[in-house]
C-alpha cells in the first residue's frame, strides 16, 4: 500500500515524517522522563494504624481518574513517617498511570499544599524532566489514546489482579511529535476535557435540583399554584392494575427478533428505559408499552419504563396507572424497598408486598398530572444534558485517534 506524501510507514502505522516513534523506555533513556520507580519495589503500603485525620496523601489507583488526582477521599499518612519511605512519591505536574488491577487510568497531578504525595504501589508515575521535548499534558492525553490504551490492556498479566510490571511499561509506544504540536494538541484536547467537566458539574447540579424538587412536590410540602385540595395514602392494588411477572421456558428465547423482548432484570434496562436484548416466543406475561416496570428481586423496588411491548419475567412486575405521577413518585421512594424485600440468597419481594405498597398522593389528577409534567420536564433536560455529554465524549475519542496519530495535523 502507497503511503501518503509527507508520511512514512512506521512499526504502528503510517506517521508524519517528522514524528518520532519512541518507546516508553527511550523516553528514560534520552532522559526526557525520569526514571519511573517500581511500584512493586519494597513494601510502602501503610497499615491501617498508619493512617491519621492529616499528614501526606496516600494516593489509590481509585483516586486517579479522569485526567485528575481526588485527593478528597484519600487516607493520609504522618509527615514523618512519609519521609523516612521516600518510594513512590510524586510533585506537581508528574503524569501518573494506574497498572494492577485497575489497568490504565491516568491523572497529572495538580498543585497540591503538600510537599509530594505519596502513591500506592499500583500507580507508576512519570516525572517529565525536559520540557523542550515533552509536554506532560500532552503525555498524559497520549496515555489516554485508544491506541496506547489497547496496547497497555494487551500486555496485563494476572488474570482478575491484572497488573504490568515496570519492564513491560517501559516497552510501551509513544508517538512524539515536536513540542509545538504536543502543545497545541493537548491544548485542544485539555478544552474538550474542561467541555466535559463543565457539562459533569452541570448534570450534577441539575440532578440534585431534580432530587429537591421531587422532596417538595411528591410529598405535599410545597403545592404547586392552583391546587389546594387534599391528599390521601393509597395501596398501590388500590389505585393500580399490577400484573407479576413469570419467566418462560429458555428453549423459547432468541436474538432474532421473534416474539416479544423480555425484561426479567438490570440486564434489560438503560437510563430506567427497556432496551431489546433477549426476544421469547413464549409470551407467558405481558407488558404493555408506557407500563412502569419494578423490579422485585435483587435490587428490589427499582423503577424503569417499557418503551416497547414486552413479556415480563419473574424478576420484574408491571404495574399501571394513569398518569406520571406514580412513576416519579415510585422512583422517590425506591429507597424504601429495602425494608420490604427478604430472603437470604436474593432480596426478593411478592405480590402481597407490592400491592400493599402505600403512595402518598394528591386526590385531585389534574395536581397529580402538573406534578408529573413538572419533574418529566427536568428529566428532559437532564437527558439532553447526558447525551450532549456523550456526544462530546465520543467526539474526543475520535479527535484523540486523529490527533495523537498525525492523521490530523494542528501545525
Amino acid at each position: 500500500m502507497e503511503v501518503r506524501a509527507g508520511y512514512r510507514q512506521a512499526e504502528v502505522d503510517e506517521i508524519p515524517y517528522d514524528w518520532l516513534s519512541l518507546s516508553v523506555g527511550d523516553l528514560i533513556k534520552n532522559k526526557i522522563i525520569e526514571k519511573p520507580l517500581d511500584g512493586n519495589h519494597g513494601n510502602i503500603h501503610p497499615k491501617s494504624e498508619d493512617f491519621v485525620q492529616y499528614g501526606i496523601p496516600f494516593v489509590m489507583a481509585n483516586n486517579v481518574r479522569n485526567g485528575n488526582v481526588n485527593l478528597q477521599n484519600c487516607s493520609y499518612i504522618r509527615k514523618e513517617q512519609a519521609d523516612t519511605l521516600q518510594k513512590g512519591f510524586s510533585i506537581t505536574g508528574d503524569v501518573l498511570l494506574t497498572h494492577k488491577a485497575t489497568i490504565g487510568n491516568t491523572a497529572i497531578v495538580g498543585d497540591i499544599p503538600f510537599d509530594y504525595i505519596m502513591l500506592t504501589p499500583q500507580v507508576t508515575y512519570y516525572r517529565v524532566v525536559d520540557n523542550s521535548r515533552l509536554n506532560n499534558i500532552f503525555l498524559r492525553h497520549y496515555f489516554d489514546s485508544p491506541a496506547f490504551q489497547a496496547v497497555l490492556k494487551s500486555l496485563a498479566e494476572g488474570g482478575t489482579r491484572s497488573y504490568i510490571g515496570i519492564q513491560a511499561q517501559h516497552k510501551l509506544p509513544v508517538l512524539l511529535p515536536k513540542i509545538a504540536e504536543q502543545v497545541a494538541i493537548a491544548t485542544t484536547l485539555s478544552d474538550v476535557d474542561a467541555l466535559l467537566d463543565s457539562l459533569d458539574r452541570l448534570i450534577t447540579k441539575k440532578r440534585n435540583l431534580k432530587k429537591a424538587a421531587g422532596q417538595q412536590l411528591l410529598t405535599g410540602k410545597k403545592r404547586l399554584p392552583g391546587f389546594s385540595d387534599e391528599w390521601e395514602v393509597k395501596r398501590l392494588e388500590d389505585i393500580t392494575q399490577i400484573v407479576m411477572g413469570q419467566s418462560p421456558s429458555s428453549s423459547n428465547y432468541n436474538t432474532n427478533g421473534i416474539g416479544l423482548p423480555l425484561i426479567q432484570g438490570n440486564a434489560d434496562i438503560h437510563n430506567r428505559k427497556t432496551i431489546k436484548r433477549i426476544y421469547t416466543s413464549q409470551i407467558t406475561k405481558r407488558g404493555n408499552i408506557g407500563d412502569i416496570l419494578m423490579s422485585v428481586r435483587a435490587p428490589v423496588g427499582e423503577i424503569s419504563l417499557a418503551m416497547f411491548d414486552i413479556c415480563i419475567g419473574r424478576g420484574v412486575c408491571a404495574i399501571r396507572f394513569g398518569n406520571n405521577f406514580l412513576y416519579h413518585s415510585l422512583i422517590f421512594l425506591e429507597p424504601t424497598w429495602v425494608k420490604h424485600s427478604k430472603g437470604s440468597t436474593f432480596d426478593s419481594v411478592n405480590s402481597f408486598d407490592v400491592k400493599a405498597f402505600e403512595i402518598f398522593m394528591p386526590c385531585d389528577p389534574l395536581e397529580q398530572i402538573a406534578i408529573a409534567d413538572v419533574l418529566s420536564n427536568m428529566d428532559q433536560e437532564l437527558a439532553s444534558l447526558e447525551a450532549r455529554r456523550e456526544k462530546t465524549a465520543l467526539l474526543k475519542q475520535g479527535m484523540m485517534q486523529e490527533l495523537l496519530t498525525g492523521k490530523t495535523r494542528l501545525i
